[in-house]
């Protein structure tokens, strides 16, 4: 069986990073930048802030 293993706000925020740092992330990459948000308590200030510019991705991709 494996743990869960709990990533702290500095480790999520880099992992985002990571996946969008190429303004071209398909969707597989967005999708894993929103399940990392989903590890996040939904009062953090870094998730509103993340979710905020994944927003802006997305809708930066569509257009």
């Amino acid at each position: 069986m494996r743990e869960s293993t709990l990533l702290t706000e500095a480790e999520i925020q880099k992992n985002f990073v990571k996946l969008i740092k190429n303004r071209d992330a398909d969707a597989s990459a967005l999708d894993k930048a929103e399940n990392l948000l989903d590890e996040l308590r939904l009062e953090s200030p870094l998730r509103h802030r993340l979710e905020t510019e994944l927003d802006e991705i997305r809708k930066f991709a569509t257009s």
